[in-house]
């Protein structure tokens, strides 16, 4: 029999909340927390909004030996993994250390890092490591750090795939929890705002150029023109379901399925791999089209994407077939955070009965979706449906669902 997974924590970090409640409360309100760069001046590049984490003073969070060697986007992971595993009443110090692990994501974050490194280089000589080296050995600090900090010596590990590999870190660190492992800290958060990441995003010529910030990132709308960059994301704990029964922690909800697929060669003629994903996370969770009782989209906010996810979503459920919303509208997309942070508002919208808003989106009637915007809508929900997709071809789908 398959070991049940469940969340027992969520620390958030956020655009529009610092911390679960704070999130949820300004989610639900369709708070939007897309604004003009403020980390560095963007008037010279021709993308100047961005979804920064407002309000976060590292020194108030962290200790003062950790902030030299660590950038923003990890001290916004350090700072979410202790709101994370306080949140489920978990103290690292009181468990076996080989117990514990940390699998999490990375895809645009170690640029602030990679930045700093290469102005030690061009300042003062081949003492420090290169660029390259120090991004590649980034991805591996995240992830390192809060094993550290934690004294977590179980399962370590972080993907790379680009915005699915939230989803994907996760049902790694499930995999763990199944074969033995009685606490997986998982999820992302990422943090690129800095003159040398903002640089690599737009090469990817999928910035929106908009300075309006209600109008700059608007998913299956006529209008939509490229997304928002964001910063932030969510640290879930994960266990086995009867070992966080027998502590009496809360649970939000279990990780019922997951699906990973890739698209194949563009000018294939194949169709995309979204669709097929979809319905491999529901046969994996032994659920069918009618149990999903709401859909978090990828919203890639680029026409030809959005075509594709409506159609992949039409094609399992019925045009109009399920509620469909992307709250990330009021947070810019996160990149690996994104996704974590999805799952996290999947599993608070169903403890609260009410599907967040897609904001300051005016839905084409061509994508044949039932899309949530403007202001929440109540609903019985038990079952949730979180999309994402990366940056060439990672397609990746997960299903979480309320326990009894």
């Amino acid at each position: 029999m398959t070991t049940p997974v469940v969340v027992t924590g969520l620390g958030v970090v956020s655009p529009n909340g610092l911390g679960a409640e704070d999130y949820w409360a300004a989610t639900r309100s369709g708070k939007s927390g897309i604004s003009r760069v403020t980390r560095f001046v963007p008037a010279q590049y021709p993308a100047v909004l961005a979804g920064e984490v407002p309000g976060f003073v590292a020194e108030d969070h962290l200790p003062s030996r950790l902030l030299p060697q660590t950038d923003r986007m990890t001290r916004l992971a350090l700072a979410a993994a202790d709101w994370a595993l306080a949140d489920a009443g978990v103290r690292p110090q009181e468990l076996p250390a080989f117990d514990m692990g940390v699998i999490t994501a990375s895809s645009s974050g170690g640029f602030e890092f990679g930045q700093n490194e290469l102005r030690k280089l061009w300042s003062q000589g081949s003492q420090y490591v290169s660029a390259y080296q120090s991004f590649a050995w980034f991805y591996a600090v995240n992830s390192g750090q809060i094993s550290i900090r934690n004294g977590m010596k179980g399962p370590s590990g972080v993907v790379v795939s680009d915005q699915a590999g939230g989803l994907d870190a996760v049902a790694q660190a499930c995999r763990h929890i199944r074969k033995g492992t009685s606490l997986i800290v998982s999820g992302a958060v990422d943090a690129s705002i800095c003159p040398w990441g903002w640089v690599a995003q737009l090469a990817g010529g999928r910035l929106s150029t908009s300075d309006e910030p209600g109008r700059a990132y608007v998913p299956f709308d006529a209008e939509a023109s490229g997304h928002v960059a964001g910063e932030g994301g969510a640290i879930l704990i994960l266990e086995a379901e009867a070992a966080a029964r027998e502590r009496g922690a809360k649970v939000y909800g279990e990780i019922a399925g997951y699906a990973a697929t890739f698209d194949p060669r563009p000018g294939s003629g194949r169709e995309p791999g979204l669709r097929r994903t979809i319905e491999l996370a529901l046969a994996d969770a032994g659920v069918r089209p009618e149990d999903v009782d709401v859909v978090f989209a990828d919203a890639a906010a680029v026409p030809e994407l959005d075509r594709v996810e409506a159609e992949a979503i039409n094609a399992v459920f019925g045009r109009r077939g399920v509620p469909v919303t992307a709250p990330k509208t009021m947070t810019g997309r996160l990149y690996s955070g994104a996704a974590p942070l999805d799952v996290a508002a999947a599993l608070m919208a169903i403890e609260a009965g009410l599907i967040p808003p897609t904001v300051n989106v005016e839905p084409a009637a061509g994508y044949g979706l039932d899309l949530v915007v403007s202001q929440a809508r109540p609903a019985d929900l038990r079952t949730a449906l979180v999309l994402a997709r990366g940056h060439g071809g990672f397609n990746s789908a997960l299903l979480v669902r309320a326990t009894d």
